[in-house]
């Protein structure tokens, strides 16, 4: 079963979301939790694991973007995912680079986008985000496919496709 915490300071915004979720996830797929207060919610990281944390950004004793980074810390597989009524640039430059969120949810939500997103996020192995090597091997494999396909000769040599390594001495 794969396990969601919410965080808003606003009681009505947590039971909305969770009869949302409840109405459409079993409660064997998706155990949903939420918590009003977001040093509560960093206590609960440091004894359970959570597959997504879904929190607002604007809450009293600590902003959304702070408790997602911590929680980034504590747990680098937890799909983090910013709920928010602000829109400013700066906002999302924030839950983007320090806290690495998957998505960024505006208040109001569209539920078919939320509940998407929330699919996705499940989904989503953050330990199988492909290295900065890999990502350079696709982009020259886009470019120029086969550029990154090499034969490999028994003495370290690169062999041409299509060719043989020959032994000294002999054709």
């Amino acid at each position: 079963m794969k396990r969601v915490l919410i965080v808003d300071d606003e009681t009505p915004i947590l039971h909305a979301l969770r009869r949302l979720l409840q109405r459409h996830f079993k409660p064997q797929q998706l155990g949903v939790e939420v918590c009003a207060d977001p040093l509560h919610a960093l206590q609960r990281l440091h004894e359970v694991h959570v597959d997504v944390l879904i929190s607002d950004y604007r809450m009293p004793r600590m902003d959304g973007v702070t408790l997602l980074a911590r929680a980034r810390e504590l747990d680098p597989r937890t799909v983090r995912l910013m709920l928010s009524a602000a829109s400013d640039f700066g906002t999302v430059l924030a839950a983007v680079n320090r806290a690495g969120v998957y998505r960024y949810i505006p208040k109001p939500w569209s539920e078919p986008e939320l509940l998407a997103d929330l699919r996705e996020a499940l989904a989503f192995d953050p330990c199988t985000v492909p290295s900065a090597d890999e990502l350079e091997r696709r982009r020259l494999e886009a470019l120029e496919p086969g550029i990154t396909q090499v034969e490999w000769g028994p003495n370290g040599e690169v062999l041409m496709p299509g060719h043989l390594p020959t032994r000294p001495g002999k054709l």
